[in-house]
């Protein structure tokens, strides 16, 4: 059975030894060395409004900003990329050397491991944002009493520890070999022996989709949609500044990962579907994924603009986006409570 190199770029992809020579030093014309020129200078990009982005979210929430439920979340989701970014040189590095890696099997480990972590992370951080939203639309009473910033401070912990158990495989499966000159970065299933390779890049890809993917997409939808539902139902209006916000970056999560994920999911029947596919295809999509971690503050100093004046600088957008919006939240919590008194007479009067 033939074999091929996923992608030439820097991509995480799930392909093993054999599945390299044939392909990866041909083809390396002007068209190929234009691809690694922008893909270099793009990675630069998010590398630059990245670290800028999410530096100044990180320091305006740590020292200018009250702790409150959603600054924690935007928080962890801002250090989430801030530590994938410190890692990105690497990758540029890798792209605008032809791809030859020079820093070392264990370098190559940890990259993908960030990668992939931060993935899990932001997946899992959006999940419980979500499901907080639900709970606080649907029991404003108990939410209004349990719904602390020491409670959001633990459930962060724990999705940034989950995302580390379940990104340990991506550690353990990438590797590095000698093609040449060249020493490549790359996914060997065949580290648990030749026989079990194909059930452990199956196992090893449907995780990664249905715990970074499937399973939260379905948990949020559900969330939203059950918030949406119940908000009609009371005729209820939701403080508008933080949805709008958090509804923007979940949004531009799974614009950012889709492809990813669905392309390696293709790649595990890479038989099926032409090579151009994949070698077109995961260069964008890794782009992408990468571009998600210089998002979230373009967002917030766009959506935190006050639209009633015309001149805003930076940091006044990114304090507008980040600060809590307590007022329209108090008076939320009192509708609620008021609806869920009204409920509790109707029942005993019944």
């Amino acid at each position: 059975m033939d074999t091929f190199n996923a992608t030439e770029a820097y991509d995480d992809g799930d392909y093993t030894d054999e599945a390299i020579p044939s392909v990866v030093h041909k083809d390396h014309g002007q068209n190929e060395a234009s691809k690694q020129i922008l893909s270099a200078v793009l990675f630069s990009v998010v590398f630059i409004v990245s670290t800028l982005g999410n530096g100044l979210v990180i320091f305006m929430i740590s020292f200018k900003l009250k702790k409150s439920v959603n600054v924690i979340w935007l928080l962890n989701l801002a250090i989430a990329d801030f530590l994938f970014t410190f890692f990105l040189p690497f990758t540029i590095t890798y792209t605008a050397m032809d791809h030859h890696w020079v820093f070392g099997r264990t370098m190559c480990k940890l990259n993908s491991f960030v990668l992939v972590h931060n993935m899990f992370t932001s997946i899992f951080l959006l999940t419980i944002i979500s499901l907080d939203r639900c709970i606080s639309v649907v029991f404003p009473v108990w939410s209004q009493n349990h719904r602390t910033a020491k409670m959001a401070k633990v459930l962060s912990a724990a999705a940034w520890m989950t995302a580390s158990l379940l990104s340990i495989s991506s550690f353990i499966v990438r590797d590095t070999t000698q093609r040449g000159e060249k020493t490549l970065c790359f996914t060997n299933f065949t580290l648990a022996g030749e026989n079990n390779k194909a059930k452990i890049q199956l196992a090893y890809s449907l995780s990664r989709f249905a715990f970074g993917y499937l399973i939260p997409l379905i948990i949020i939808l559900s969330s939203y949609a059950i918030i949406v539902y119940r908000l009609k139902k009371n005729r209820m209006a939701k403080s508008s500044k933080p949805f709008k916000i958090i509804f923007s970056i979940i949004t531009a999560f799974f614009l950012c990962w889709t492809p990813y994920q669905v392309l390696h999911i293709m790649e595990i029947e890479f038989m099926r579907f032409p090579i151009s596919v994949f070698k077109i295809g995961f260069p964008i999509a890794n782009a992408l994924a990468m571009a998600n971690s210089c998002v979230n503050p373009i967002l917030y100093v766009i959506l935190g603009q006050d639209f009633k004046k015309f001149k805003m600088s930076i940091l006044s957008r990114l304090d507008n986006a980040l600060s809590e919006d307590t007022t329209n939240s108090r008076l939320s919590h009192r509708t609620f409570s008021r609806m869920s008194t009204m409920n509790e007479k109707e029942s005993i009067m019944l």
